[in-house]
């Protein structure tokens, strides 16, 4: 009898970050797990992290968590030296670095490895980090490509990253789009839509934007598109505050808006859907994203979606999207008016929208992934033969 596929995840995110690259582990663990009982998984993180967040990995028979026994201190060189020797000793096959990295001497100890590549802004855009950041993720980066025997893009536009700034060979790189949480292809219900509205005392109508609200997200350009648009039209932004908020209020502050912006952190994941449901359009003016998820949740609740130019956010909205410059508030205030309730073309590009974003859906991902586990392990026993 041949023995079990048995396939590790780097878990950290996935018990640590409640949004971006912990909704996509989550998001992959909980679709993959679901296609085949058959697979030992195994989600390998320094911590348990936050309760919340691990309970949202759907409890299954074949999966478990594993942590280090080492001490705390040696915690945070487990995850990038010491777990090799943790994933042998488990008759791991496969191990996927689900946020852009894999453990140094992986590839020397014959366990094959997989890693996701979100987006490379940090190279491509230096000046929204802190230069010693920059210097590790890069040399990370580097490390992780000369480990990694499958290399996995979140987007074509992360390819081409790779390729341009990795100087990686195309054919080394697989594209898989990620998937959204099931949670945003269902219709909240009115009581849930009524206690959120209140709780959060949501104006009549509304534009929403969700996500970090840092500099590189632009949100200020939706702020300063506001009095171009009609004047009971308000901006909801959800996200964790930095100090770039501060710029939107100031600007809000100085032109009369302050009553039409909506600064919303803390917000619970559960509560999303009954945003997204009750919001005329979706706005995301980032300059430069890896994916940009934000725009398939939008669509998947029936929003009507305006993003900028300049990175993936075409390939993740489609063509019935509406794009425009991340420097011209004017444009962006036109495109949302395209957008806005009893706009002659709204609901033919929800529509279209909708059927566009079909191609993301979980299972698709899930059994891309888990023909190339299938692949490798495969390999693994050709080599060992």
């Amino acid at each position: 009898m041949s023995k079990p596929l048995v396939i590790a995840f780097d878990a950290k995110r996935i018990v640590s970050n409640a949004t971006g690259l912990g909704s996509y582990g989550r998001t992959l663990v909980n679709d993959l797990t679901a296609l085949d009982a058959s697979v030992q998984w195994r989600l390998y993180a320094p911590s348990a992290g936050r309760d919340d967040l691990r309970g949202q990995i759907v409890p299954r028979p074949n999966l478990a968590f594993a942590y280090p026994r080492s001490s705390v201190w040696m915690k945070a060189l487990w995850r990038s030296h010491g777990i090799v020797s943790d994933l042998l000793r488990d008759g791991v096959q496969v191990y996927h670095g689900l946020s852009g990295e894999l453990p140094l001497g992986i590839r020397r100890s014959g366990v094959k490895s997989v890693v996701t590549i979100h987006d490379l802004i940090f190279l491509r855009h230096p000046e929204y980090y802190h230069w010693p950041d920059t210097s590790i993720y890069a040399w990370k980066f580097r490390q992780t490509i000369g480990q990694a025997d499958r290399i996995v893009a979140i987007s074509e536009c992360t390819k081409r990253d790779i390729v341009e700034l990795g100087q990686v060979d195309p054919e080394r790189i697989q594209v898989i789009y990620q998937s959204c949480a099931t949670r945003f292809a269902s219709v909240p219900s009115s009581d849930d839509c009524a206690q959120v509205r209140s709780r959060y005392q949501l104006p009549a109508r509304y534009v929403l934007s969700v996500g970090t609200i840092e500099q590189r997200k632009n949100m200020l350009l939706a702020v300063q598109a506001l009095p171009l648009m009609p004047a009971d039209v308000h901006l909801v932004v959800v996200g964790r505050a930095t100090d770039y908020a501060r710029q939107l209020t100031r600007f809000a502050e100085a032109n009369g808006l302050m009553h039409r912006l909506h600064l919303l952190h803390g917000v619970p994941d559960s509560h999303l859907p009954a945003l997204y449901a009750q919001a005329e359009a979706f706005v995301y003016p980032s300059r430069y994203e890896g994916f940009g998820i934000p725009v398939i949740e939008a669509i998947r609740q029936g929003l009507p979606v305006v993003a900028c130019t300049g990175s993936c956010l075409e390939e993740a909205g489609g063509p019935h999207c509406l794009y425009v410059s991340p420097d011209d508030p004017a444009a962006l205030a036109h495109a949302l008016g395209q957008m806005l309730r009893g706009a002659s073309e709204r609901e033919r590009r929800i529509e279209l929208s909708r059927q566009y974003i079909r191609r993301f859906d979980g299972n698709q991902a899930a059994e891309t992934f888990l023909q190339l586990y299938q692949q490798l392990a495969e390999e693994e026993k050709i080599h060992n033969a």
